[in-house]
């Protein structure tokens, strides 16, 4: 009996050895072993194909800190940082509203999620003719009485970042709803039914029971925005390439890397990147550990 158990043992062992060996692997190869050659080729001035890179140790992290030119693009975050603020607030009044009993609930569920299925070349595409000149924005605000309001949406750096975030605020909502109403729907119906015995509104459940019951969800949808806001990529390159003030640093370092060569220097700002979201992410989560205290 003792050697028919130390069999099945080994036979269970081995199996989930196996199963974990895979994905392990997977993650090794195309995850930290590219961590580590980025980290490498950060330390030296290489164009990405030639034979010997030189080595510079330190120095293109300095480039990144010190130079205007890399480092100050960082302040186009600053637009999409607000944005998420804005994103969460109106995710959280959605899931909030439609946790209650609403007509026509699942329809307006469908409508919040959609936009964060759509593939972020397409909204790109359908937002650039929702701004362009006489296009679907300038349309609407001339039958409301305001055509004296029509601006460069895209064009005019006073207000070209703040369209874009607009669009980040758009298509990023649904996912941050459907993490809030996840999380509220779970708060057990009965402690509802309490409140409404006690004479509670539903502002007061709202404050007194979903905010303290999903606030460790709230700020798990703060870091993911934060993070998010620090790597925006995809709407601003589709939209603008980039261009008139729009550039953020991750459009920075791609240009660097493809555009002028410097894959050394890329490299350098993206791991400066990687380290500002641990940071970030850090601190988030002593902040949530602090609360619990």
């Amino acid at each position: 009996m003792l050697k028919n158990s130390g069999g099945r043992n080994f036979e269970k062992n081995l199996v989930i050895f196996s199963f974990t060996i895979i994905p392990v692997l997977l993650i090794l190869t195309f995850s930290y072993y590219p961590l580590l050659k980025m980290f490498q080729y950060s330390l030296h001035d290489w164009n990405g194909y030639s034979v010997n890179p030189k080595f510079v140790g330190l120095e293109n992290y300095k480039t990144v800190l010190t130079n205007p030119n890399y480092f100050t693009v960082f302040k186009t975050s600053l637009y999409y940082f607000i944005a998420t603020f804005f994103q969460l607030a109106i995710a959280l009044l959605f899931a909030t509203i439609l946790s209650f009993k609403v007509k026509f609930a699942n329809f307006w569920k469908g409508i919040l999620f959609f936009p964060y299925l759509l593939n972020g070349v397409a909204i790109g595409f359908i937002f650039l003719y929702f701004y362009k000149g006489g296009g679907t924005f300038d349309t609407v605000l001339k039958a409301i009485g305001l055509g004296d309001q029509i601006h460069l949406w895209l064009g005019d750096r006073s207000i070209n970042n703040i369209s874009l975030a607009f669009t980040s605020i758009w298509r990023y909502t649904g996912f941050n709803f459907l993490v809030f109403l996840g999380a509220i729907q779970s708060i057990n119906p009965e402690v509802y039914e309490a409140a409404e015995i006690d004479g509670a509104n539903r502002w007061d459940e709202f404050r007194y029971i979903i905010m303290p019951s999903i606030r460790n969800i709230i700020f798990l949808n703060i870091i993911l925005g934060v993070s998010g806001s620090l790597s925006v990529f995809d709407i601003p390159y589709i939209m603008t390439g980039g261009s008139n003030g729009t550039t953020t640093f991750v459009i920075q370092t791609i240009d660097t890397a493809f555009k002028y060569n410097k894959v050394g220097l890329a490299s350098a700002m993206a791991i400066i990147l990687l380290i500002i979201v641990i940071v970030v992410s850090l601190v988030q989560r002593l902040a949530t550990q602090e609360r619990k205290k």
